[in-house]
């Protein structure tokens, strides 16, 4: 965090990274990230394609007390492994299938029948004639004999009771009694940990263990010297204070946990479109039943094992069943689709046959639901941070214990006399002197460092939630505060994804929509509303009461909107010819094409696409009155400037276009069939469409909130360039037609043809990507992080999938994106709206900005616990903190300062500092300054009154005993109010008005309350369980005064200047220096 609230935007808006010259690693690629500085375990920037051994060796180096809590969060290695050997299995198991279905292929037609296995008889399993195993088997074993046994997948329709067209009715009574004979598509949960288990795993903190050992120890030996009535004040306090704090940490984490399981379940609720009572409904995945009918397109994830009702170059990449990178071909031939694999090319519908358990998918998520963890490179850092403050503090209360065994044995304290003291009192006392300093480790060691990321995390991705953000990878959220630029989409995203056709030129001229029916002829009309109504992944559904209803892609619905105007019957032109052939609309070659045969056996091939590249393929044109027209220069150059006048208007241009075909070309093989490629020349033009996306209100405020934040914008679109460019200047992506030049302004093309190096140095410059593919986008990203920026993207088809892997931050779309797209992204952008992409940054700063707090808190306590305790041991053989004191202190610093500033909401304060770097050091110099002015305060006046205390409070005339209890009070009264008033500070490391949106955090107010509370009680209340005496007014005002000077001290501390070279560097430097010098071995 650095001190940049006074400096203007404009110094970082051009490169986020100006601060290279002493964070020179900030956002390097992968490869030079994980090459650098091999000798520190801790210093991983990026978890998401961290190697296995890198990961295992953090772990090795951390210092951990209690390892089944701190490592609770972080990627189970053994589990993982599990895992895979799971997934192996039943891969191995998918893998015997397919060999025995590759075996029966090649046997003969007669054999094939005897090699098949025969259904079991059909039975009635409540009405339906098949047994829920004996069908999920066909499926399961792609047994398709038993299939054309059964009638093929017309009579398996048949048999449950559904209609391949249609759907199921959809009548709740119907799906409930699907769901009892044949299941629901659900698998059994591992049950989530108990609160039993976090208690459990809680106590196991070895300095905790220690501390019971030594508290039953001293509570016997206080018992038997002098018995029960006084004899347990010691041994008890302590082992209820431990008691407590494991308590409190149980319930802590536990929370967490309710948490991340909440959104668990969110992460893996999908929805689908499906088809109920002939209508495209959208269902979660959970609520399909066996009998439904599911239309599926590319990007989509197979919800159920089912068969395939009706494809068109429908391809499926199996490898998350088969563990094999192979994309399979599914016609009649091999209908079979299995659950949890993804449909890679093509559309089509199939007939669900097996839901949940009775799948492969769900034996396999069965098996492997528990959740495995995640480690976080903030997470990884701050085990690293814990683990170097865990160290001093262990040396730190070594030396305490020596020092006070030291003064003990050597009659130093007065309490020890060589020959008089019995032995059960020498015991009692050594288990004093041991309790103090196992509780100075507890204190010392910030177990909760690494969890506090966890906290603010759950509570972040909470929050992002309501802010239309669902988080799939943890690191994701943080790495987010460090995005130095965004490669957004254009569609839905920075645009409202509401298309409508508003204007259309057909014959050479503009036509208004109210001059269709008058200017159009019949031929004309006819040959458009065909290629409107086939050339469709979308449908149009008339409800019986004449309601209408659109469903498919938002391009696709605009299209089919405008066909009805055209006066289309959707269903009956659909009826009217049959589909021979599909190429699925593809991103790469921006057009998709359909091949129809018409009852009076001719062939038309209609194509659909981007405008300029279907005028392309263009040799002639369909006047108004449906003639065919050559396609002249003239005419050429009329075409383009109507494409380009749209464009320029922000409009996306989409071309129909048609041609003839010879049937005797047509293959009649179906396997030549499926091969044969489209043709696609000497087309004639029907109509160009211009297609309005309005953009989205406010978009212009999010993109400059970024250019202020350091976070450079950039537009990725398929569109052409005039369309990206008007909506780039409406956006503010380009501030100017003056900029919108190239470099700036680029074709995917142009930046593709170009070479590695000259790629790297455009990326730097380019605001807008037009007409680009998404292997265009994978370059861009690559290209920017090679140039050392922390790249976010947003993609939504299932090409998009490469670059959101390949990006530090994939964001997918939730309602246009695709399951592939969202399974190979890091955040999902539920409402894909580009202001919540902004919101994801806000709170990916957040995160970071919170975790540097609570470091900044703790360690401040740590400091001033450690030297005060070590200062008074050496001096007077005895401390002023007690072990119940400083658990209490323990517990302030590590459970509720945890929760009071790791839940901080993000301000708008985090949004005009530059993105926080890499490898930017966690402890800035701010926060070294602010820990050491409050360190140093608190330490001087407590030991002031450690060894002065009796006479700045005036008890010379108090007895010895009263006196030291009246100190040692004050002291810890003062120390702990010091912590309260200093959790103030700590809420604005780098800002002088701490108390700014304090009322927006109530949490925050509410702990600092019970805190305040709890601390009264404890010092008047409780004199036997802390060993303190109640304080007079006066004491307490002196204690308020100490705690409330921090607040006028932390002022005039953020006064003194920092260096911008962080602390760290230097002592790395001074260690390299060193390194070099010595003599080599």
């Amino acid at each position: 965090m650095s001190n940049h609230n006074n400096n203007n935007s404009s110094n970082f808006k051009d490169s986020p990274y100006r601060r290279q010259h002493w964070d020179e690693e900030a956002g390097s690629t992968r490869k030079d990230e994980d090459d650098h500085d091999d000798d520190d375990p801790f210093d991983i920037t990026d978890t998401k394609n961290a190697p296995i051994e890198r990961l295992r060796r953090w772990r090795q180096a951390a210092l951990v007390l209690n390892a089944s809590r701190r490592f609770r969060y972080t990627l189970d290695l053994k589990k993982q492994h599990d895992r895979e050997e799971i997934r192996r299995r039943i891969r191995t198991h998918a893998q015997v299938i397919r060999a025995a279905i590759l075996f029966k292929s090649s046997l003969g037609a007669g054999d094939r029948d005897k090699a098949s296995v025969p259904p079991k008889s059909a039975t009635s399993n409540g009405s339906y004639e098949i047994e829920s195993e004996d069908l999920a088997s066909v499926t399961r074993d792609h047994d398709l004999a038993a299939l054309e046994r059964l009638g093929g997948v017309n009579g398996l329709a048949g048999v449950l009771k559904t209609n391949i067209e249609n759907g199921l009715d959809g009548d709740d009574e119907d799906i409930i009694k699907r769901k009892n004979t044949f299941g629901s598509n659900t698998y059994p949960k591992k049950k989530g940990r108990s609160f039993w288990r976090f208690l459990w795993e809680a106590w196991q903190d070895l300095t905790l263990i220690i501390l019971m050992v030594a508290a039953v120890t001293s509570l016997a030996l206080g018992i038997k010297t002098e018995g029960i009535a006084k004899g347990w004040y010691d041994g008890g306090s302590i082992l209820f204070a431990v008691l407590l704090v494991i308590v409190v940490t149980a319930t802590s984490d536990y929370r967490q946990s309710l948490q991340f399981q909440n959104l668990n379940d969110e992460k893996r609720n999908i929805h689908m479109e499906i088809i109920r009572g002939g209508k495209r409904v959208e269902v979660s995945i959970f609520d399909i039943v066996v009998g439904d009918v599911v239309p599926l397109k590319i990007g989509d994830q197979v919800p159920a094992d089912g068969v395939l009702i009706l494809g068109h170059s429908l391809s499926i990449d199996e490898s998350s069943m088969t563990g094999e990178a192979k994309i399979v071909h599914k016609d009649r031939k091999d209908p079979f689709l299995m659950s949890g694999c993804k449909v890679a090319d093509g559309y089509g519908t199939m007939l669900v046959t097996g839901v949940g358990i009775n799948t492969e998918w769900g034996l396999l998520m069965a098996s492997i639901s528990e959740d495995t963890g995640e480690e976080t490179p903030l997470q990884v850092r701050l085990n690293g941070v814990a683990t170097f403050v865990g160290i001093v503090g262990l040396v730190v209360a070594l030396a305490v214990l020596i020092v006070l065994l030291v003064k003990y044995f050597t009659g130093s304290t007065g309490k020890f006399v060589k020959g008089t003291t019995s032995g059960s009192r020498v015991v009692d006392d050594v288990v004093k002197i041991v309790t103090i300093a196992v509780t100075i480790v507890v204190v010392a060691v910030p177990e909760g460092l690494p969890l506090a990321v966890t906290l603010t995390l759950a509570y972040s991705m909470r929050k992002m939630m309501a802010d239309k953000a669902l988080v799939r990878r943890l690191s994701a959220c943080e790495t987010m505060g460090s995005a130095t630029t965004i490669c957004s989409d254009k569609t839905g995203t920075l645009t409202l994804n509401q298309m409508a056709a508003v204007e259309s030129y057909i014959g050479g001229k503009k036509i208004d929509l109210s001059d269709y029916s008058r200017l159009l002829s019949p031929t004309a009309s006819s040959l458009l509303v065909e290629g409107v109504a086939q050339n469709t992944t979308g449908s149009v559904f008339t409800s019986e009461g004449g309601e209408v209803e659109i469903s498919g892609s938002p391009t696709e619905k605009a299209i089919l909107s405008w066909g009805l105007k055209l006066g289309m019957k959707f269903g009956d032109v659909r009826s009217q010819s049959s589909i021979l052939h599909v190429f699925p609309f593809n991103s790469e070659k921006k057009r998709g094409g359909v091949a129809l045969r018409l009852a009076n056996s001719e062939v038309h091939i209609h194509w659909k696409g981007a405008a300029e590249i279907v005028l392309a393929s263009c040799r002639s044109y369909l006047d108004a009155d449906g003639s065919v027209k050559p396609m002249d220069e003239d005419k050429v150059i009329s075409f383009k400037k109507a494409v380009e006048d749209m464009a320029k208007r922000s409009l996306r241009c989409v071309a129909l276009a048609y041609r003839l075909f010879d049937i005797n070309s047509v293959p009649e093989d179906e396997d030549q069939l499926a091969q044969w490629v489209l043709p696609e020349d000497d087309l004639v033009l029907l109509a160009i469409v211009g297609i309005k996306d309005p953009c989205r209100p406010g978009v212009k405020d999010a993109v400059r909130l970024c250019t202020n934040a350091g976070v450079k914008v950039r537009m990725v679109t398929g569109d052409n360039l005039q369309t990206a460019k008007a909506i780039a200047l409406e956006c503010g992506i380009l501030e100017s037609d003056a900029e919108a030049t190239e470099p700036n302004l680029i074709e995917g093309k142009t930046f593709r043809e170009m070479s590695d190096f000259t790629r790297e140095e455009i990326a730097e410059k380019i605001s807008v990507m037009g007409r680009s593919s998404p292997n265009d986008k994978l370059l861009l990203v690559k290209a920017l992080k090679k140039r050392g920026h922390v790249v976010a993207v947003t993609g939504d088809g299932t090409n998009d999938a490469p670059a959101l892997h390949e990006a530090d931050i994939g964001l997918a779309m939730g309602i246009a994106g695709t399951e592939v797209a969202k399974e190979s992204s890091d955040i999902i952008i539920l409402d894909d709206n580009f202001g919540s992409v902004v919101k994801v940054v806000r709170w990916g700063r957040s995160v970071y900005a919170n975790i540097q707090k609570f470091i900044q808190f703790q360690l401040t306590v740590n400091v001033a616990a450690l030297i005060i305790n070590v200062v008074s041991a050496v001096n007077s053989g005895d401390v002023p903190l007690n072990a119940v004191q400083l658990l209490w202190v323990n517990l302030i610093m590590d459970t509720l300062g945890a929760l009071a500033l790791a839940t901080e909401p993000p301000t708008d304060h985090l949004m005009h500092r530059p993105p926080v770097g890499r490898r930017e050091p966690l402890i800035s110099n701010i926060m070294w300054r602010n820990l050491l002015v409050q360190a140093m305060y608190q330490v001087t006046v407590l030991l002031v009154f450690n060894f002065r205390g009796k006479e700045i409070l005036k008890l010379q005339n108090e007895s010895l005993d009263r006196a030291n209890h009246v100190q040692n009070t004050l002291i810890f009264n003062a120390f702990v109010l010091c912590q309260i008033f200093n959790e103030f500070n700590a809420r604005k490391p780098d800002q002088k008005n701490v108390f700014r949106g304090i009322t927006k955090n109530r949490l925050f107010m509410g702990i600092v309350a019970i805190t305040v509370v709890l601390q009264v009680i404890l010092v008047q209340f409780t004199k036997d369980f802390t060993d303190t005496v109640p304080l007079n007014w006066w004491q307490w005002l002196v204690c308020i005064v100490i705690g409330a000077v921090s607040w006028p001290l932390a002022v005039v501390g953020k006064l003194i200047p920092v260096p911008k070279t962080p602390l760290s560097t230097y002592f790395k430097n001074c260690l390299r220096r060193l390194r070099r010098r010595a003599p080599p071995s």
